[in-house]
């Protein structure tokens, strides 16, 4: 049973863990070489590292943001250990989110892997954490597809995660002192988002559509393609733009 508080703040959670529920620790996922436990050990240190950060800020002793070691512990737990880590770390973000609306300015600025953040970023980006991972167990049934779509899922991905998205892709392009590409991801009715990469680092932004796009989709899959993923069913996107500009727009986004 979730808390009724929990889940006013984390209404993707309830899904998440119906979908971990469903299958085996050790089945595969549409996250390459993951399992679900991999994915249920992601999302607790997820929980856990959000809380740590915002209740030090909150105690006036700012911390460095961990890296992925933060897990290692989770994997060293049985199952059911596991399972009620998860549960509990989710329940402490929430309070702890709770305190800080509380007694913070919603424009406050928390220093979260190396750039800052407002204070309602720590809920939002568990609850997109939860979306993402649970269609790396579904796939694109209907509530992921409903999920991705929402606004705010690529505002965020944009605005508040930004850079660190195209990061990993830019550093494995071989760009040379000049080079430099971009690419327009388009969806209908909504601002295009934008992507660069040269020497100095890589760039994300929304911007009104202009010119042609790179990459034409609904909003759920321009979220999976930003975050390095693609649909089961490839028809969902489409590009006129010839390989030598979309191949590497899509290896900036992980896809490739």
């Amino acid at each position: 049973m979730i808390p009724s508080r929990v889940e006013e703040t984390l209404p993707e959670l309830a899904p998440f863990v119906h979908a971990v529920q469903a299958r085996r620790p050790d089945d595969g996922t549409w996250c390459e070489a993951w399992t679900v436990r991999d994915v249920l050990v992601h999302q607790t240190g997820n929980a856990e590292e959000l809380a740590r950060v915002l209740q030090a800020f909150l105690d006036g002793s700012p911390v460095e943001t961990r890296g992925f070691d933060r897990e290692e512990p989770y994997r060293r737990m049985s199952d059911t250990e596991l399972w009620a880590a998860f549960l509990s770390r989710c329940e402490k973000l929430t309070e702890v989110a709770a305190a800080a609306a509380l007694d913070l300015p919603p424009d406050t600025e928390v220093m979260w892997t190396g750039r800052s953040v407002t204070v309602p970023f720590f809920a939002e980006h568990m609850r997109e954490e939860l979306i993402l991972h649970r269609w790396d167990l579904t796939g694109d049934d209907r509530t992921a597809v409903q999920s991705l779509t929402e606004p705010w899922m690529t505002e965020h991905s944009v605005v508040s995660v930004g850079r660190p998205l195209l990061e990993k892709g830019r550093t494995g392009l071989d760009l040379g002192p000049e080079g430099r590409i971009e690419g327009r991801l388009r969806t209908p009715g909504m601002d295009d988002v934008v992507v660069t990469a040269d020497a100095a680092g890589a760039g994300i932004r929304l911007a009104a559509p202009e010119g042609p796009a790179t990459i034409e989709s609904d909003a759920a899959v321009r979220v999976l393609l930003l975050w390095g993923r693609r649909p089961a069913d490839p028809s969902r996107w489409h590009s006129s733009a010839g390989p030598e500009t979309l191949l590497p727009v899509r290896a900036l986004l992980g896809g490739y």
